[in-house]
């Protein structure tokens, strides 16, 4: 069996006493014949939870964090945050897209499969640790602003948001998101400046999204200086991403689900 993979950035991989991962679909226990095949995180998708628990334990093995710790969202594509000060039962998991934490005890997973998800990291946060965030932002939660809600909560945990570093992990890029001629209106109507993130696709009235170019530049309005773009695309990239719109474009019926965590050691 293929060994647990994950990516990494710099820009948190610097910060003492944090430690985060953006699992790729490679290792774990989910049938190679299943469209959810490899480590898939979700228990959403068709797989089994014996496998997805198996997976969620083996991804966090991986960074040597008690599985335990792991929490995750029943992601809405929301603004919805909230404050994670213990772990909590998988069935009662909060409706919402964002989680923030300065406790050692919880790790915040976010779960993906073209969604982008985004780390964040104030190193030094109350003086004592750093405070640490994580969304999960889809067109509809960026739109609606789930980057500043997470930003917001960390900052009324001590966080200052000039200090405060964002990873925006693997997403769908440009190249691969086309969308219809309805989609750009709500992002026009909030900022004429958001038609940079739109350009013509080979099929007549219909436009190619630019999402993580979309968050990097709301990131900066709400003031934030340190943030590193991954530059992955989950759906060109089926041998190590699993992706929502790669399974609707081949008439599949199902998909597995990416994790990426962030946790205070």
């Amino acid at each position: 069996m293929a060994p647990v993979e994950s990516l990494t950035s710099p820009l948190l991989e610097s910060v003492a006493g944090v430690r985060h991962a953006f699992f790729t679909r490679k290792g774990g226990v989910s049938e190679e014949s299943q469209l959810h095949s490899g480590l898939n995180c979700g228990y959403g998708s068709e797989d089994t939870p014996q496998n997805v628990s198996e997976n969620r334990k083996r991804a966090m093995v991986s960074l040597d964090l008690a599985p335990e710790s792991l929490v995750t969202l029943h992601q809405i594509h929301s603004p919805g945050v909230v404050t994670a000060v213990k772990p909590w039962p998988r069935e009662r998991a909060p409706r919402s897209d964002g989680m923030v934490t300065d406790r050692k005890t919880v790790t915040l997973g976010i779960l993906s499969a073209d969604c982008c998800p985004v780390l964040f990291c104030d190193p030094e946060g109350t003086g004592e640790q750093p405070i640490i965030g994580a969304c999960h932002a889809g067109w509809k939660g960026a739109l609606g602003g789930v980057l500043r809600t997470t930003l917001m909560a960390m900052r009324d945990l001590g966080a200052h948001l000039p200090r405060i570093r964002a990873v925006i992990g693997p997403t769908i890029a440009q190249t691969s998101y086309e969308v219809g001629p309805e989609f750009p209106v709500a992002f026009l109507k909030a900022d004429p400046e958001n038609q940079d993130f739109f350009i013509p696709s080979q099929k007549e009235g219909h436009f190619m999204f630019d999402l993580p170019g979309f968050i990097t530049r709301d990131l900066q309005k709400l003031g934030l200086e340190n943030i590193d773009d991954l530059g992955l695309d989950t759906c060109a990239d089926e041998d190590r991403f699993f992706s929502y719109r790669r399974s609707c474009l081949n008439g599949e019926k199902d998909y597995g689900r990416l994790l990426s965590v962030i946790a205070l050691i």
